[in-house]
């Protein structure tokens, strides 16, 4: 029996297509792509897309200022009877390389299924903070600290049971599965800060002539 075909949230689409959240909630705002039966669980129904919305999104998404709805059309309509066809006219003076964006689409979908698969869930490590498999180092700090610019290297050092492709697929974990609700700073997570790194400012932000002395 073949396997179902996964289906995507706007937040799992987002991180496979490389493009923005909101852009892929318009685009199903905009009936680009008809979202599949909601996603049921836990929580509340969500939209859901297959790998076939996913291309259609982020063609819209880099070529839609250029076709016209109509033209776009066209455009889905010959993807859809020559669904192996590595290029396709989208008129007489377009084609699109949809063989290049399937490509990209299916290796960031191999990407976030080992970045799941690499990340663990239970209440009993870190009071159910997604953790790398086998540690106690919360995955969202790390994506944290890479994306304020936090050097990889420097990550490394700190925690030597990770690696590069561990850092990778924390990026592409956490925008896949944003935190619901407010985000909790360190303390809330039960961390303490280790060291500290001061650095000057390129200009005293207070006004000039403000009296210093005590």
């Amino acid at each position: 029996m073949p396997a179902t075909a996964r289906l995507f949230t706007p937040s799992e689409a987002a991180a496979v297509t490389g493009i923005g959240l909101k852009a892929v909630n318009n685009a199903i705002d905009k009936r680009i792509v008809k979202a599949a039966k909601p996603v049921s669980g836990a929580g509340p129904a969500r939209r859901a897309l297959t790998s076939d919305d996913l291309l259609r999104v982020k063609l819209w998404y880099k070529v839609g200022d250029i076709l016209s709805q109509e033209r776009r059309e066209r455009l889905f309509d010959a993807i859809r009877q020559k669904p192996k066809a590595r290029t396709v006219k989208a008129d007489d003076l377009l084609i699109i390389d949809v063989g290049e964006a399937r490509k990209q689409i299916a290796a960031r979908t191999r990407a976030l299924e080992a970045a799941e698969a690499m990340v663990s869930q239970d209440k009993e490590v870190m009071g159910g903070e997604p953790v790398f498999r086998g540690t106690r180092i919360p995955v969202r700090l790390i994506a944290s600290m890479l994306t304020e610019g936090t050097d990889a290297a420097e990550i490394l050092e700190g925690y030597p049971r990770l690696d590069e492709r561990r850092l990778a697929l924390a990026t592409i974990w956490v925008s896949a599965h944003p935190r619901r609700g407010r985000p909790k700073s360190l303390k809330d997570r039960g961390f303490k800060l280790k060291s500290a790194r001061r650095t000057t400012l390129r200009r005293d932000p207070r006004p000039t002539g403000t009296d210093t002395a005590g």
